[in-house]
């Protein structure tokens, strides 16, 4: 399962990073703890920083030199518009995506008869019992 997670994460951890940067402006390091604190201990820190780079390259981001009492000035991230616009390109694509895995997830559950339940992932299922003469 560790490889399958880490192939999935390549391809979401960008979305994923702009979404921490939404909240407030990070540097590096910063957003690597929030990562493990939100339960991901295996991601490298390099895979962070390349990630950063990739960003900043892509205009998603604005970056601030801070001074820091420990070595060099300190990277600073901050989500711009451009960031933002692709943040929210990247939560409706996610949305899609989740609502058709979890249709598929529960089709499998109700032919493999495992039980599980399904949730809403924000998806609408629209039932119109029409009779003759309804406008």
């Amino acid at each position: 399962m560790a490889n399958q997670m880490t192939e999935m994460l390549k391809g979401t951890l960008e979305g994923i990073v702009l979404a921490i940067l939404e909240a407030r402006p990070a540097y590096g390091y910063e957003i690597t703890a929030q990562l493990r604190d939100e339960g991901f201990a295996d991601l490298a820190e390099g895979t962070v920083y390349a990630l950063l780079v990739r960003i900043e390259q892509r205009g998603f981001v604005d970056v601030e030199r801070v001074p820091s009492e420990k070595g060099p000035p300190r990277k600073v991230y901050s989500l711009n518009a451009a960031g933002r616009a692709q943040l929210d390109d990247f939560w409706a694509t996610w949305a899609f995506l989740a609502g058709r895995i979890e249709h598929l997830r529960a089709a499998h559950a109700g032919r493999t008869g495992t039980g599980s339940t399904s949730t809403d992932s924000g998806t609408t299922h629209r039932t119109t019992d029409r009779s003759e003469g309804d406008d």
